[in-house]
């Protein structure tokens, strides 16, 4: 059973880039609507736009990190609009900022419910970390590609720390063939 890109959805995208200009949050925070600056929570300025596919977390450094996109296409996009916004504010951005995908998080079904118990047994204890006690799920972490996944009894999974968004359809290939050889998936 190899897993469609369809049964695949990305509910998450981090990726992070930098103005390279150091921000005064107190004057930005005044312009931007839709900006939360609270020094006591967060050392840095939280902007929500409504014209945003994500939320911007913002460090005087310049740094500025993305979440929230549901893919990479809205983290270039958002980051385009919050340099543009930048740059009307007179904060120089470079023409063409490296933006870096931190993380990808993507869930699945796969429409059978799973025996963790089983599954511990069969992967073995060196990849996988199991506290049923604490956590309903249970954690596998891959190196092919390196990610980690979540597996719950429902036959859900999520994956995390993927840096593409094919990771997600690798570690789920890897996962359900190492559940068909062990007779766990039918």
């Amino acid at each position: 059973m190899t897993v469609s890109q369809e049964f695949i959805r990305i509910e998450n995208v981090v990726a992070s880039s930098s103005s390279r200009q150091e921000l005064d949050f107190e004057s930005v925070a005044v312009v931007l609507t839709g900006a939360d600056y609270d020094p006591e929570k967060f050392p840095g300025l939280i902007y929500r736009s409504t014209d945003f596919r994500s939320t911007a977390l913002m460090f005087c450094s310049g740094k500025v990190v993305c979440t929230g996109a549901k893919g990479i296409e809205d983290v270039h996009e958002s980051m385009e609009m919050l340099f543009n916004t930048f740059r009307d504010l007179q904060i120089e951005v470079a023409e063409d900022p490296e933006i870096i995908v931190q993380n990808i998080v993507s869930s699945a079904d796969l429409g059978r419910n799973l025996n963790l118990n089983a599954i511990v047994v069969g992967f073995g204890l060196k990849e996988i970390e199991y506290k049923p006690e604490q956590f309903p799920g249970l954690v596998y972490r891959l190196n092919e590609p390196d990610v980690a996944a979540l597996l719950f009894s429902s036959g859900k999974l999520v994956v995390t720390g993927g840096k593409d968004t094919n990771d997600a359809e690798q570690a789920l290939d890897v996962i359900t063939k190492r559940l068909e050889d062990l007779g766990l998936l039918e």
